[in-house]
Parts: structure tokens; sequence; C-alpha cells
């Protein structure tokens, strides 16, 4: 698994292109393939974007060329399209009315379908990204003005979608009917707005949290003007569970909660139905903090920090033997002897995709003098790929899709292995199935 994308909009600020850097630095976890920002001054708009995180795409010089009260920004993982720079973000495009720039989180599943149709019509496309769709709809659109173009286009795509729209003059967003990807409103310190996937954005711009985008929902800025809201689609919630599970950052609020909170209130509901005896629990870093604390906390277990994450190994390109492999593993995940030799250890990890990892983990821990190794998962298997935003392994590549839960215990080397159920997966964000979309641990499709 593999994160999505985050998109953000600051409208309303002299400064929009900085406050657009720094939201997008808060939402790098979320993809770091490449980076964009488009801003406008009223009268053009100005684009830059790169292969690379934030931080490397971006300096003070840049940022001055990106001048305007209002911006779009975009940091991606390629869940769609090519890996070129390219099908990076924004999209932008002249057209009949003037210039426009697109950011997107989600994934169009008819996508193939309307670019298909678009090029029986003309239609040259410059990448392989599904973003791309709405540029065309748009500028082929026979509504007048950009609102009606921008709801014509978005009438005809199906799938996953929050997206932020710039023109010269206004900035749209807006989210799917079922909300797939979250999408946050926030009001700015000097009343601007701000637009952004995580609410971590928010808290590092010194924005405050108005409310979510809800699904269906385009919003429209204008300049001394609060945001007009037009609900285009009847809204049927059916977030992703995910967000909770893995992507989101802890300390952000998803679909209207706490994400720290879900993921401990995870680690409890998986004490309560997957009870281990043993010594200490500990988690695998980062992702599974907050749910090992709270298995903790149930069980009465005492919590310890079993292994430390190096958080500055990046890619590799040594070519992929087993060896460079588990040197890999070692390099960016390291057992502490002193806390786990001689005892019975829970190891809590919020998923397991191909097992591959949690085989490395289980004999580091093994090797590092641990008697038994309990490993838990606070998440249901994964068993189908998504199609709504999230680079996912094929069917055949996830583990669980083709092995029992005994059959991949005894793939990772483990003692024990149980995963958390989706009901009570369910329970610990509150909710029932209707509001959300689990077809990852199901395969029931919403679209």
């Amino acid at each position: 698994m593999n994160e999505k994308c985050a998109v953000v909009g600051i409208f309303g600020h002299e400064e929009a292109s900085k406050l657009a850097y720094f939201s997008l630095h808060a939402m790098q976890h979320r993809g770091q393939e490449a980076a964009g920002i488009s801003s406008s001054d009223g009268k053009e708009l100005h684009t830059i974007k790169k292969r690379g995180l934030v931080m490397r795409v971006f300096d003070e010089a840049k940022l001055k060329t990106l001048s305007g009260g209002s911006a779009i920004g975009h940091t991606r993982y390629s869940t769609a399209g090519d890996d070129s720079i390219l099908d990076a973000q924004p999209v932008f495009a002249r057209y009949d009315l003037g210039e426009m720039a697109i950011v997107h989180n989600g994934n169009l599943t008819n996508a193939e379908e309307v670019r298909n149709k678009l090029i029986e019509k003309g239609a040259i496309f410059q990448t392989f990204m599904d973003t791309e769709n709405l540029i065309h709809l748009i500028a082929t659109s026979e509504k007048d003005k950009l609102l009606g173009r921008i709801v014509d286009a978005v009438e005809r795509i199906e799938g996953a979608f929050s997206l932020v729209f710039l023109s010269r003059k206004k900035m749209f967003a807006m989210r799917d009917r079922h909300g797939f990807r979250p999408l946050s409103l926030g009001r700015l310190p000097n009343g601007g707005y701000i637009v952004a996937s995580e609410t971590c954005a928010f808290d590092l711009v010194g924005a405050e949290f108005i409310r979510d985008v809800q699904p269906g929902e385009l919003l429209i800025f204008e300049k001394d003007k609060k945001p007009k809201s037009i609900q285009v689609f009847e809204p049927t919630p059916k977030h992703c569970i995910f967000e909770y599970v893995y992507f989101a950052r802890p300390d952000s609020n998803v679909f209207g909660q706490s994400v720290y909170q879900t993921r401990k209130n995870m680690g409890k509901e998986l004490a309560k139905v997957q009870p281990i005896e043993a010594d200490v629990v500990i988690p695998v870093p980062d992702g599974g903090v907050p749910s090992a604390i709270g298995y903790a906390q149930e069980s009465g277990i005492p919590y310890e920090m079993g292994i430390m994450r190096n958080h500055y190994i990046g890619r590799t390109f040594i070519e992929p033997t087993q060896e460079m492999r588990d040197l890999k593993v070692k390099m960016k995940l390291s057992p502490m002897p002193g806390v786990i030799a001689g005892k019975r250890v829970i190891v809590i990890d919020d998923s397991i995709v191909r097992g591959t990892t949690s085989r490395r983990i289980i004999r580091m821990l093994k090797e590092a003098g641990a008697s038994e190794v309990h490993m838990r998962v606070s998440s249901p298997p994964t068993t189908d790929p998504c199609f709504y935003g999230v680079d996912t392994p094929d069917k055949e590549n996830l583990i669980a899709a083709n092995m029992t839960t005994q059959e991949i215990c005894d793939y990772i080397g483990a003692d024990s292995l149980a995963y958390l159920c989706e009901e009570s997966l369910l329970k610990s964000v509150n909710s029932t199935q209707d509001q959300y979309c689990t077809a990852c641990f199901t395969g029931k499709y919403i679209v």
C-alpha cells in the first residue's frame, strides 16, 4: 500500500503560495514522488512542479515567482498515469475562458472510457493522468461560465475525487458524492480560506477548522465573499476507512474524527477480541504506534518501543537481491535487544500487504532474543485492491487473498497471528458499514 496524494487550496492571502508550500510539507506523507503549486495574481496563473519532495522542489526564490492571493498545490504518489514530470500536478491549461489549474486526490474509475471519447472528438492529451480528462471536459463544455462547465464535467466522471480548481479570479473545491477522499475547509488568520486533504495542514499555518467539505458538495471562493456552497450530488457517504488505518497523519481529524484516537480504539478492540499472554507490547513504527498504545492500555501488558525507526532512509537503487532487501529493512527498523530479549512479545502493525516486511521483522525480533513473537494486526486482512486512489498491489500479490491466516502465520514465522475483524474496526470508528468503504477488506466495491 502506498499513500495517495494531498491537495491544498489557499484563497484570499497575500502569501498564498507560501501557505500552500507549508501545507504540502505537512502532508508530505501522502505522496513523495512530485510536488507542484499554481498561483493566481488576478491576471494570470503561475505554475511550478517537479519530481521530488516539497522542500527540494521549492525554495524562497521560486515561491516569490508564484505571486498572488490564491494558490493550489499537490503532492503526488502515482495511482494513475506514468511517473514522469508531465504527470505531476497541478494540471494547467489555457482555454477559451482563460487559464485554469486543477489538483486531484483520488482515481476516476471511468477515466479510460471518457478519455477515448474525447480523443475520438479530436482531443490531444499530454499526459496519462485521469485528471487531464477534466481539463478537456471543461474546455469542450457548452456552458458559458466556468462554474457551469465544472458541474458539467464532474457529472460525466465516476470514482473518487477531491478536487481544487483555480482560475484567475476564483477557486473551486469539490468532493465526489461518496466522499471517498478527505477534504476540509478552514479559515486563515487574516480572514482568507484554506481547503486541504488533512487538518494537520491547518495547524501548521494557523488556520481554524470550519468543517469538512460534504460529499457531493462544490464550494466557490470569490474575493470579499464567503464561500458559496452548491450540492451537485446527493451525498451517499462511503469514506475510505484506510485513512484511519494507515494513510492520514495521527494529528489530523479526518471524516470528523481524530485519527490518533480511532487508531487507539483499534488497538483496544484488538486486545478485546484477540488477547494473548505476553510480557511486552511493541509497535511496528510508525503506523502501529497508536494501536499498540491502545492494546497495551486495554490488556494491561506494558508498552515499549522495541523497534526504532530510521526516518532518513530514502529509495535505494542497489540490486534487489534477498540479502540487500533484508539489509534495507535493518537500515529502516532496528530492534532493541534490551527491551525484547527473553520476552514474549506482541508486535502490533496496521496491516499486512505482501507479508515480506512482516516476515523480516519477525525474524529480526527473534534474532534479537525474543522468546515468542505474536503478531496482531489492527485491521482486517487486506484481500482486494483499491480503485479509488490507493496504489495497491494486484490481488495475486496480496498475501491474505491467497493464504489462510495460519498459512500467513507460518510464512512470516510468528508464534501466532490475528487480525482485527471488520465489525470491531467499524466499532473503533463509531460507525456502521453504511458510512465507510471497506472494499480492500471485503471486495465489495461501491462504484
